[in-house]
């Protein structure tokens, strides 16, 4: 699988311990089945032991070796109740509802990180829960979308080499604006490189440098050349249509010349709706594997589950999320 050996490299040279806050889901305990055959990545999981242990029993999954942690049992939780009140006591939050709060799995398993007492957290539906964004990164939950990366994809190729490309944002920003869409683009390039990407980024419109006309145009051009002048060092173009950027043959006759043209490998999408659609097309059509989303711009690698991942996905995104650390 794609750069998944250099990850698990990262990661057996500077072994992690991350968070599942669903600590009795079977597809929880069969990823961390998984990671506990290995050596590199250690599983904590959040709820009541007797039934974590018991839903393993069920299920056949061998969880021996996990650290498993009750909130409701935690004999930390003043200090952590006191963490979360200073983070939290400008939104008018009190030191009793802060106890209150950590002893919910996701706000609780988010504490545990922040705190230090592991290195990074994967959960499911983690940005439904208001507020959680701001204790990830130290009140600032407007920062945490700013470069959300959904889509990294892989397919095999006819040649049998792997073909990965990289689309933000797909699943958090609406409408993002110029200067987010900069931002966004410059995150998105960052992260990319960790799996092995070397970033040609696109920033997607119906237009290739003027061919079409219209605010969504002007948006995403003044967006590529704001991200050309906060990382010149970047591979950057835009305004493009989709064809120019990834059709050698396109790119000649729309934009001859143009270095991203043809071969781009990252795509910055103008809005929620072109992103969603697109990396679903991507997966669900052109056969690729789609591993997000990933967070990015917090303190610590913290990611959100599909509700309808399976057990594969929590492996191969508990690999991204901790090798992000």
């Amino acid at each position: 699988m794609f750069g998944f050996g250099q990850l698990i490299g990262i990661l057996k040279k500077s072994p992690k311990k991350i968070v599942f806050t669903e600590g009795e889901d079977s597809r929880i305990l069969e990823a961390s089945s998984r990671l506990l055959a290995s050596n590199f990545l250690h599983p904590i999981l959040i709820g009541n032991e007797e039934k974590i242990m018991n839903a393993a029993e069920e299920s056949g999954f061998n969880i021996r070796g996990a650290e498993i942690i009750d909130p409701m049992e935690y004999e930390d939780i003043d200090e952590m109740a006191e963490c979360l009140y200073e983070l939290r006591k400008n939104k008018g939050m009190t030191l009793e509802k802060a106890k209150a709060t950590c002893q919910q799995a996701n706000y609780f398993g988010t504490m545990l990180v922040k705190m230090g007492k592991a290195d990074a957290l994967l959960a499911m539906a983690l940005l439904e829960q208001e507020g959680l964004g701001s204790v990830a990164c130290d009140g600032g939950f407007e920062q945490v979308d700013d470069g959300l990366l959904h889509g990294l994809g892989v397919r095999e190729s006819a040649t049998g080499g792997n073909t990965v490309l990289a689309m933000g944002d797909c699943a958090i920003n609406i409408k993002p604006n110029e200067d987010e869409l900069a931002e966004i683009a410059i995150d998105c390039a960052e992260c990319a490189k960790i799996f092995g990407i070397d970033p040609k980024i696109a920033f997607l419109s119906y237009s290739t440098y003027g061919s079409g006309a219209g605010e969504d145009v002007d948006k995403m051009r003044n967006a590529a050349q704001k991200a050309k002048d906060l990382a010149p060092d970047l591979l950057i173009a835009g305004e493009m249509q989709f064809d120019a950027a990834v059709s050698p043959r396109v790119a000649r006759t729309k934009c001859p010349g143009d270095p991203v043209a043809g071969s781009a490998n990252t795509f910055i999408f103008p809005d929620i709706n072109a992103g969603n659609i697109g990396y679903k097309i991507a997966q669900r059509l052109g056969g690729f594997d789609a591993y997000g989303p990933i967070m990015l711009g917090l303190n610590a690698p913290i990611n959100d589950l599909s509700r309808g991942c399976n057990a594969s996905e929590v492996y191969s995104m508990a690999i991204v999320t901790a090798a992000l650390a």
